[in-house]
C-alpha cells in the first residue's frame, strides 16, 4: 500500500523539515539542562576523588570545607598519624577567589597542599611538580593559564610550573594549587595595612603592653603575622578501617570525620540539590513546551488537509490507515527534532563555561521521550481527522 504519511511529507517537505529543525533546538536545550546537571554531580565527584583521601577530618559540628567554612589547626595531622589505621594525612585549605592574568579576571578555587600527602595532585598534563617551598603554582588547563605564566595572588607572584585536568571544584572553578604556607597565608592572614593597624590596637590595650611582663607585646604581635589553621586534614588509611578511625576521631579529637560516601552525599544531595531541582523543573517546563509544539503543529498540518482525509474516507480509506498517517508523521518530525537536538548539544556543549556530561543513556532516554511525547501528541490530531465529514470532499 502506498505510505500516505511519506507522500504528505514529500509534498510539504520544506516545512515539515524546518519544523523538525526548530523542534530539534528546543531538544537540544533539553539535552543540554540534563548534561549541565549531570556536569555538576560529575564535578563533584571529580572534587572528591581528585583528593586521594578515605577521610576528610573537618571542624566539629561543620559539613566540611566544601559546603561550610571549616578551622582546624595543622598540628591536628601530626596527632592523627599516630592513630592506628591512619597511614598518612596531610593538612590542605581551600579557598575561592578572583585572580587576574593579562587584564581578564578569572575565578578559582586556590587550595593549600604538602607535598607528597593526601590533597596533591595525582597527575600532570604538562610541566613538573612544585619543588619550592613558595611562590610556584600547579594550575588546571580550563584556567587558560600556561606553563611559565606569572599570576598575582594577593600580596605575592607565583610562577605556574605545572598543569593538571578536570581539577575543579564542586561549582566548576578551575583549581590553582600552591605551597600549605603560602595558601595559610592567603587565606587567613590580613594584608599590610590591617597589620599595621591590628598592632597599633594590641599595643594600646594595656593587657598586652603590660610595663613588668617584657616581651608579651612582641609575642602576641608575631602571632598576629603567622597562621596555624588549614581547612581539613585528608586521611589515607589501611583498607576497611575508615569507620573505626572516624569513630574515635569523633569521640576523642572532638572533630568531625567524613568518608568519600558520606563527601559525596554532602556535595551531591545537599550543595547542588537546590540547583539539580531548578534543572528539573525546567527539563519539565520544556518537555510540556515540546509536547505542546508538536501537537500543534500535527493539529495544524491535519486541519490543513481537511479535503484530503474527506477524500481518503469517501474512497474507502480506513480510520486506522489515516490515524497511522498522523502518527507516521508525528513520529517523522520527533526523529528529525530529536537528531537535530542531540547534534546542537554536542556542538554547542564545549562552548558552555561550565562543564557539560552528555552521557549516552540520557540520549537513550531522550529519544524514547521524545518519541512517546509526539505518539500522544498526535492523539489531538487523530481525534480531530477522525471527525473529518467524507461528505466535505463534495460539498467544498
Amino acid at each position: 500500500m502506498i505510505n500516505l504519511a511519506s507522500r504528505d511529507i514529500l509534498h510539504g517537505w520544506g516545512k515539515f523539515v524546518f519544523t523538525g529543525i526548530g523542534l530539534g533546538l528546543l531538544i537540544g536545550v533539553t539535552l543540554t539542562m540534563a548534561g549541565v546537571y549531570r556536569g555538576m554531580v560529575d564535578d563533584a565527584r571529580v572534587l572528591i576523588e581528585n583528593a586521594g583521601a578515605d577521610l576528610w577530618v573537618v571542624q566539629q559540628d561543620t559539613l566540611g570545607p566544601y559546603a561550610e567554612p571549616s578551622s582546624v589547626h595543622d598540628d591536628v595531622a601530626r596527632d592523627l598519624l599516630g592513630m592506628p589505621g591512619v597511614r598518612e594525612a596531610g593538612n590542605v585549605t581551600y579557598l575561592t577567589m578572583q585572580i587576574s592574568h593579562n587584564r581578564k579576571e578569572i575565578r578559582v578555587m586556590l587550595v593549600g597542599y604538602e607535598t607528597g600527602k593526601p590533597g596533591e595532585p595525582s597527575y600532570l598534563v604538562a610541566g613538573r611538580p612544585i619543588t619550592q617551598p613558595h611562590y610556584e603554582a600547579l594550575a588546571d588547563i580550563k584556567t587558560g593559564l600556561s606553563l611559565g605564566d606569572r599570576i598575582n595572588v594577593r600580596r605575592h607572584e607565583y610562577t605556574v610550573v605545572g598543569l593538571t585536568r578536570r581539577m575543579v571544584s564542586s561549582s566548576g572553578d578551575p583549581m590553582i594549587f600552591i605551597p600549605l604556607r603560602d595558601a595559610q597565608e592567603v587565606q587567613f592572614l590580613k594584608d599590610n595595612d590591617a597589620l599595621v593597624n591590628e598592632r597599633a590596637r594590641t599595643a594600646a590595650n594595656p593587657a598586652f603592653n603590660r610595663p613588668g611582663v617584657p616581651g608579651l607585646l612582641e609575642a602576641v604581635q608575631a602571632s598576629q603575622t603567622s597562621s596555624r589553621f588549614v581547612n581539613a586534614v585528608l586521611l589515607r588509611t589501611t583498607p576497611g578501617a575508615e569507620e573505626a578511625v572516624a569513630g574515635q576521631i569523633e569521640r576523642w579529637k572532638h572533630l568531625e570525620a567524613y568518608s568519600k560516601n558520606e563527601m559525596d552525599e554532602i556535595l551531591v544531595a545537599r550543595l547542588i540539590a537546590t540547583s539539580s531541582k531548578q534543572i528539573f523543573m525546567f527539563l519539565v517546563i520544556l518537555a510540556i513546551v515540546s509536547a505542546a509544539i508538536v501537537a500543534f503543529i500535527i493539529y495544524t498540518m491535519t486541519l490543513n488537509k481537511v479535503r484530503e482525509i474527506a477524500v481518503l474516507k469517501l474512497i474507502g480509506v480506513t480510520n486506522r490507515t489515516i490515524s497511522a498517517m498522523i502518527l507516521q508523521q508525528a513520529l517523522g518530525l520527533g526523529l528529525i527534532g530529536f537528531l537535530v537536538g542531540k547534534l546542537s548539544a554536542t556542538l554547542w556543549a564545549p562552548l558552555f563555561p561550565k562543564y557539560v556530561l552528555l552521557l549516552p543513556g540520557d540520549a537513550v532516554q531522550g529519544f524514547v521521550l521524545v518519541m512517546l511525547m509526539c505518539s500522544v501528541a498526535s492523539v489531538f490530531a487523530i481525534r480531530a481527522a477522525l471527525r473529518i465529514d467524507p461528505a466535505t470532499a463534495i460539498g467544498g
